[in-house]
């Protein structure tokens, strides 16, 4: 068999997950192939042009430590920066940005043409070539064969895509793009089990058409903000968002005319996102809602498209318009782009390992929606992690898997793989069992280590972080050995920061604790190294949060037992007495690598776990017998 070429690396998609993975892969040394259906749509926001939000921006951040792209891109590409839920603790607090759509396609792009050990080519895979279960290359629709050693499927929604548009529907990507039909048809014959998901979009809207006084600004933060640790954007012009409500009108539009819509009268097969529904589904699950949000965003600086939020629709767009113009301020909106749903194959994430790498195909790895999630960042944090593990797979070295106590993206990953999901998956705060060690503003802490180790995130990087850790130790111990004594000036001053008086002498350390009390307000007072901004922060919580942090660590301990029992991975469950039938069920098709993983599946009991370690156990013993 002839390959016209040969890579290490290929990957399939050059979408928010096909850039990190392909980003990734060239930075560990590999070369690599990026294959994307149009070469003018690489990094597409087909959707809201917005990075971040809860636990989204946690993400970003960590995709940031590690060695990633996004962070960097969306700071450059920026037109508003926001910190949301400042209200709350430091678990919850998340970045979000609006971006300017083609800024950020622009300098994603730059990225990957400067990268040496990466090339970017305009081709639709139809096929791949296997030897055995083993990934050996791929097939193009003109009949080229580039050969690989590890491929990555990041797909998007382009696998037999279908958009729908009331009546309408044709096959084809986001914005007017290919679908790929045939791919779909060679996974499954490879015997890869795939289901249908659908997701949708709102219509956008010429900005001169908006009367932006019936709306409520919502401006960006005056503090400045970026999501990567490195960079250096001190200042930036934003751009307003505005928020608006739905009415009876709206409402009563789109109850007169659900015999259009393609959610309900069948047209639409896939299962759709729950926690980002239509406006229709809205309307029809909330029937007492008088109002729902509607928030119309720019989308670039050099564009007239506003986008607006909260209404997804796959209505008639003459219904579409109807229901925009019943909106204050939006009475007399001119639609630039109408509304649509789209269905698309993809993948039961179940499949894969915690690496992202398929089971039972070697070399062959799957990132972003084509494993069941939504989302941009999402999608981009499973590509970094597939993109590293396709690196290290053709390198002969151990694999890269982040748990559920290290990083947000551990629990994304694991939630997809472990419990798999029957709707598009988005990750939330809630999702996470230890979000006050997951903060947004320690990822660099917990995981720059981690990339620098594995040859993607660059010297540069792990040296500002060894700083960062090295001028927090020297601060914290010259808060604990600084004493300070209940005498007359001390008192004042504690009285004038609107805080108790001493009782006795106490630690610096310990009178941070005090939620008056700022290191800033004290630092010039007793002489405290001037530090960084981000340094401080990190202090501050550190010291006010240490018995809530130390408490989540000690679970962390307690729940490490079970992630380091690992089950043989040639196990016949079926052949551990007692297990309930849907454990067996389960077990046999997850295929877990650790009792603790098996403690999170779905249907598997304590009862089953407990039954599942004295079996592991009286193998062990057999063995050493």
């Amino acid at each position: 068999m002839s390959f016209s070429s040969q890579y290490q690396v290929i990957v399939l998609g050059a979408g928010h997950a096909g850039c990190e993975a392909a980003l990734a892969s060239a930075r560990m040394g590999c070369s690599t192939l990026l294959v994307t259906l149009n070469l003018d749509n690489i990094a597409l926001m087909p959707c809201n042009p917005s990075v971040g939000g809860p636990a989204k921006g946690h993400l970003v951040r960590e995709i940031d430590a590690l060695g990633g792209e996004m962070a960097l891109v969306t700071d450059r590409a920026s037109l508003q920066m926001r910190m949301l839920n400042t209200a709350k603790g430091p678990a919850v607090h998340s970045l979000r940005a609006q971006a300017d759509k083609l800024v950020y396609q622009e300098m994603m792009r730059r990225a990957l043409y400067r990268e040496d050990k990466l090339e970017v080519r305009q081709l639709l895979v139809d096929g791949i070539v296997w030897e055995g279960n083993a990934i050996k290359g791929v097939i193009t629709e003109n009949g080229e064969r580039i050969a690989c050693e590890a491929l990555v499927l990041a797909t998007g929604t382009y696998l037999r895509g279908r958009v729908i548009i009331g009546d309408t529907s044709f096959a084809g990507g986001p914005c007017g793009q290919r679908s790929s039909v045939q791919l779909s048809d060679a996974l499954i014959q490879a015997g890869i089990r795939l289901r249908r998901f659908k997701t949708g979009t709102p219509a956008r809207i010429d900005c001169r058409s908006v009367d932006f006084t019936r709306m409520k600004i919502q401006p960006g933060d005056e503090t400045n903000h970026n999501f990567s640790f490195f960079s250096e954007i001190s200042q930036r012009e934003q751009m307003p968002c505005w928020l608006t409500y739905t009415n009876e009108v709206t409402h009563s539009t789109i109850r007169d005319n659900l015999h259009r819509a393609p959610l309900y009268t069948g047209n639409i097969e896939g299962t759709g996102p729950r926690y980002c529904p239509s406006i229709e589904v809205k309307i029809v699950n909330f029937p007492d809602k008088e109002a729902h949000q509607v928030f119309v965003e720019p989308e670039g600086r050099t564009t007239n498209e506003m986008y607006v939020q909260g209404m997804s629709t796959s209505l008639p767009t003459d219904v579409q318009l109807k229901m925009l113009q019943s909106i204050p301020g939006l009475e007399n909106a001119r639609v630039m782009r109408y509304g649509y749903a789209i269905e698309y194959d993809c993948i039961d994430p179940t499949q894969l390992e915690l690496t992202l790498a398929f089971k039972n195909y070697p070399g062959l790895f799957a990132a972003g929606q084509i494993n069941g999630s939504s989302g941009y960042e999402e999608a981009a944090a499973q590509g970094l992690i597939a993109g590293i593990n396709a690196a290290l797979f053709v390198q002969n070295r151990p694999p890269f898997v982040l748990t559920r106590s290290e990083a947000y993206i551990g629990v994304l990953i694991d939630d997809l793989v472990t419990k798999g999901t029957n709707e598009p998956y988005r990750i939330m705060t809630s999702r996470a069992e230890y979000r006050l060690l997951l903060r947004h503003d320690n990822a660099d802490l917990r995981l720059t280590k981690r990339g620098f180790d594995i040859g993607l995130a660059r010297n540069d990087r792990f040296d500002k972080v060894e700083q960062k850790v090295q001028a927090i130790a020297e601060t914290f111990d010259i808060l604990k050995k600084t004493i300070v004594t209940p005498v007359n000036d001390i008192q004042q001053f504690l009285r004038e920061l609107g805080t108790s008086e001493l009782r006795s002498g106490t630690s610096l350390f310990e009178l941070l604790k005090r939620p008056n009390i700022s290191y800033l307000a004290i630092r010039d007072r007793f002489g405290l190294p001037e530090l960084s901004s981000e340094v401080e922060a990190q202090i501050e919580i550190m010291i006010k949060y240490e018995g809530y942090i130390n408490k989540q660590v000690e679970q962390v301990q307690r729940a490490a037992s079970f992630e380091s029992r690992k089950i043989p991975a040639d196990i016949d469950f079926n052949s551990v007495s007692g297990l309930s039938k849907e454990a067996r069920q389960k077990l046999s098709s997850v295929r877990p690598g650790s009792i603790g993983q098996a403690s999170r599946i779905s249907g598997v009991s304590p009862a089953d776990i407990s039954l599942l370690m004295i079996y592991i156990e009286q193998i062990r013993r057999r063995k050493n017998d």
